[in-house]
């Protein structure tokens, strides 16, 4: 058989790994002192979107330790590896589970020893968490690997992805170019979470984030003297009344009950405080989780930007760039996630998420070509204001470490065993 398209795990299919939950557990605890350690390993050595080589080598070189098949692809960033279990065959499906390794550009104000020691870089995203479950999830099922003719494990076949450039949305293209999904029929992938506290938890069925555009709107016209704005068509002005009007518009023609989400992030425009410049380049995102409200917005927007034009005698380009999907959770996949953790964490852990998320996330991609699900890990410590996500004194609590690699990796090992029958 191969992995079920509706329903959930069943009672026999979690049992399939009830023998070797002591053992795992067992290797976390010893453990995980050393993955916190290689968490702030990471977190003092961030890179940015594309050029995470140091970052790959790190990893890399840690899987050859392990005695793990890996290899760098060709662009020089990004980690694929080959964990098998026994003897499986070349007819075996295979189960990847994804990591993202990249960093944002954005200063570390943390005063802890551990802070990034690059200017103007920061893990202030959680990846360099990720990437240590995943390679905490490695350690684990290497374990049980080494005692395959003492336990009878089956035989599976796990990937694991260490994906550059998922804040540019260009990483998991790469990864899937690169053929990390052949032969793979199912994907599993974490986000840590702020919001929920360490020790529990999120699990999404259905839609999990937003579809994300980038908005890129550039205003040109005739700049000028600030004295003399009437001899400008003055683009700095046109600016401010497309946002506001954008910003009263976007709210009043998306359905209240779906979540629509249209932000400026970035404008760019002059060069002195006397002069009118003759350009302002703008950037913001549109998210939203309904396909028809994600076609009414965007001509909005257009609609907008051709009036505003038309009434101050600008030129208005609007470029929608970079779409990206939802990631939308298979109930199977997401059935799991939830039987390995209500194991490892206990049911009153277990948090069932009712709303998605409007941020984006391009494990979106792996899951046009496979089912797939991503679960929450909370990662937030003791106080009522802990840090966002993005945030420059953004930081986890590090007893997630070990919570995220035993349940990733039960959730791995249920389904090679399902994927193999």
């Amino acid at each position: 058989m191969v992995i079920p398209a509706q329903g959930r795990v069943t009672a026999i299919d979690i049992e399939r790994i009830v023998p070797y939950e002591i053992l795992l557990d067992r290797i976390a605890a010893d453990r995980e002192s050393s993955w916190i350690d290689c968490r702030r390993t990471f977190h003092r050595a961030p890179e940015p979107s594309g050029r995470e080589t140091a970052t790959s080598r790190a990893i890399l070189e840690r899987l050859r330790v392990l005695g793990i098949d890996a290899r760098i692809p060709d662009r020089g960033v990004g980690v694929i590896a080959d964990l098998q279990i026994g003897s499986p065959d070349e007819a075996s499906r295979i189960i990847a589970v994804r990591a993202d390794i990249d960093a944002l550009p954005m200063q570390d104000r943390k005063s802890v020893p551990y802070a990034s020691k690059c200017p103007g870089l920061a893990h202030s995203c959680g990846h360099d968490a990720h990437t240590t479950v995943v390679l905490a999830t490695i350690e684990l099922l290497k374990t049980v690997a080494e005692r395959t003719q003492e336990m009878d494990v089956p035989s599976v076949h796990i990937r694991f992805l260490f994906q550059p450039a998922e804040e540019t949305c260009e990483g998991a293209l790469w990864m899937i170019e690169d053929g990390a999904l052949q032969g793979v029929s199912a994907i599993l992938g974490l986000h840590v979470d702020p919001q929920i506290r360490a020790g529990q938890i999120g699990i999404r069925y259905g839609v999990l984030t937003a579809q994300v555009d980038e908005v890129l709107i550039h205003v040109r016209g005739k700049g000028g003297h600030a004295a003399r704005p009437q001899h400008t068509t003055d683009p700095i002005a046109t600016t401010a009344s497309l946002i506001s009007n954008l910003y009263q518009l976007v709210p009043r023609n998306a359905d209240a009950l779906t979540p629509t989400v249209f932000t400026i992030g970035s404008i760019h425009g002059g060069t002195a405080s006397n002069i009118i410049p003759d350009r302002v380049d703008i950037m913001g995102t549109l998210r939203t989780t309904d396909a028809d409200i994600r076609r009414r917005i965007m001509s909005l927007i257009e609609r907008q930007c051709e009036a505003m034009a038309s009434v101050t005698g600008n030129q208005i380009e609007l470029e929608f760039r970079s779409p990206l999907g939802s990631v939308i959770n298979d109930p199977f996949v997401t059935s799991a996630f939830e039987a390995s953790a209500r194991q490892v964490i206990g049911d009153q852990s277990v948090v069932l998420i009712d709303k998605p998320s409007m941020g984006g996330e391009d494990f979106a991609m792996y899951i046009d070509h496979v089912r797939g699900a991503q679960i929450r890990l909370g990662c937030a410590g003791q106080g009522e204001d802990w840090p966002l996500l993005h945030s420059p004194i953004f930081d986890i609590d590090e007893k997630s470490l070990a919570i995220g690699a035993r349940v990733m990796a039960r959730t791995a090992l249920m389904l090679a065993m399902i994927a193999r029958d």
